[in-house]
């Protein structure tokens, strides 16, 4: 379909910034927001745009987002799967927590709880948990990627092999229906893995909008995961691989 020009103007400021606001967007083409607001849903239905609340981000399927546009998406959503998923880890813990917007949300969570070790290759993770002075705080070390704060590369993948910990904690970028566990960067998903392997149990933080997108690297399945905290599952066949792999699953909308 045609893109109109003022649709087109709204994607050009999407690919530039990553996102785009409603109000912002009024006023630059001289519009109302209630005629923004109809672009951004057109935009959205096609494919183009993902809706967040007071604006839209770039959808895409081979790079991710830009950090703040994936830090605003859903935000509500993964403050309460962060809370959710925090509440099954115990005091007196060892735990990976590796690079993601809804596992800083855990780490939040985890602020006032006592006798906690926490390995991360997130530098966000690590300065959420500094005030925590019953933390202990490990920073696996590797080549800062600035754009979100995570450390990768091999020395990272060396540091996360010398721990064994009671809990994992990791996000993914994307989910397909058949269970498989997605992310763009070949780097990050390879620490992923590791940090998979290495864990007692390993839980999977994820917002529902994780189960329509899509990325081009395979980290891993589904079966490997304990137990997958999200605001809700709209797959049912999604659904069937984690009951048929014993993946115990809370979502917001239950709870």
């Amino acid at each position: 379909m045609a893109l109109s020009f003022r649709h087109q103007s709204i994607l050009d400021v999407a690919r530039n910034i990553g996102r785009v606001a409603v109000d912002d967007l009024a006023e630059t083409l001289s519009v109302t927001p209630q005629t923004i607001r109809r672009d951004l849903n057109d935009l959205c239905d096609q494919g183009h745009l993902t809706r967040v609340h007071g604006g839209a981000i770039l959808e895409s399927g081979v790079a991710n987002l830009a950090y703040d546009a994936r830090r605003l998406m859903a935000s509500d959503e993964k403050e309460m799967i962060g809370r959710l998923c925090a509440e099954e880890i115990p005091d007196d813990a060892s735990i990976f927590i590796n690079i993601g917007t809804t596992t800083e949300a855990v780490a939040r969570a985890l602020k006032n709880r006592r006798n906690l070790m926490v390995i991360t290759n997130n530098l966000n993770v690590a300065n959420i948990l500094a005030s925590n002075p019953n933390c202990d705080v490990v920073v696996t070390g590797g080549m800062l990627r600035r754009s979100d704060g995570g450390l990768v590369g091999e020395y990272t993948i060396d540091m996360v092999e010398q721990f064994r910990t009671d809990y994992a904690v990791i996000g993914v970028s994307a989910i397909d229906d058949d269970g498989s566990l997605l992310d763009f960067d070949y780097r990050e998903v390879r620490i992923a893995q590791a940090i998979i392997k290495n864990a007692r149990k390993t839980f999977l933080v994820a917002d529902s909008s994780k189960l329509t997108r899509s990325a081009p690297v395979r980290i891993g399945h589904m079966s490997e995961i304990d137990h997958f905290f999200t605001d809700k599952i709209t797959s049912e066949e999604l659904r069937h691989v984690c009951d048929q792999h014993d993946v115990d699953i809370t979502t917001v909308e239950t709870d």
